[in-house]
């Protein structure tokens, strides 16, 4: 385990170089001890696709539950609908396996204890706890419950129907919101055309970060070429 991983807001680093499965399962044992200090029981756990996220999770989620946690496992998903998860179903905390706005071979861990962020000191007394190696011991339970279409149709709701047809490009760059957004702009009434909208954590035609321009120049194509208002990434 390399220690620079444990950052002031999450926990990130190369994949399988500076932390692999073992390491998810320990934070998972960290994580379980230091919330049921706090009377805390169901926890989520989201993942993002890339190609390492699925047995980090599975790890994480087998950590959690060997100190007496009960998981709720959201599945593949955007960071949002994991926070959103910790209201709709009222939660106890959280956890969500992704690299965020880094390369494919990245990835970490963002971390709620209720229904907020941890960060600085609490993210370094988890680092503190598997360094101990001192777990609390239980038999939690795991459950797999849908966060898609609940957030869906939650944002359905609270947009209503556009009172004109907005012609809208959607480039999901074959992440996790590939899945939830091109719904939801199609019941809002939007003409759209969607580009790697299917997952793929090897991220082959782009990276999906769209605060680099050159991210954007398939967006930007469709859009001159569809006459589109709007162009979304």
């Amino acid at each position: 385990m390399n220690p620079a991983i444990f950052r002031e807001y999450d926990i990130r680093g190369l994949a399988d170089k500076d932390f692999d499965t073992s390491f998810a399962y320990a934070l998972g044992q960290a994580y379980g001890t230091y919330v049921q200090a706090q009377g805390k029981k169901r926890i989520a756990v989201g993942r993002d696709c890339r190609l390492t996220s699925d047995k980090y999770a599975a790890a994480l989620r087998q950590g959690l539950r060997s100190t007496g946690i009960d998981v709720v496992d959201i599945g593949t998903c955007p960071t949002p609908l994991m926070y959103f998860s910790l209201h709709h179903y009222d939660l106890d905390g959280g956890l969500q396996v992704t690299g965020s706005h880094n390369p494919a071979d990245h990835n970490g861990f963002k971390i709620c204890i209720g229904k907020f962020t941890i960060h600085g000191e609490e993210i370094q007394e988890l680092r503190k706890l598997i360094e101990s190696g001192r777990f609390a011991t239980g038999q939690g339970k795991e459950e797999q419950v849908p966060i898609i279409p609940p957030y869906q149709d939650f944002l359905i709701k609270q947009f209503g129907q556009l009172s004109r047809k907005i012609n809208v490009v959607i480039d999901a760059g074959n992440s996790t919101a590939g899945p939830v957004a091109p719904r939801i702009f199609h019941e809002m009434g939007c003409q759209l055309t969607a580009l790697f909208c299917d997952l793929d954590g090897r991220f082959p035609n782009h990276h999906p970060d769209p605060t680099i321009p050159e991210n954007l120049t398939q967006l930007i194509a469709a859009v001159k070429e569809t006459g589109a208002e709007i162009g979304v990434a």
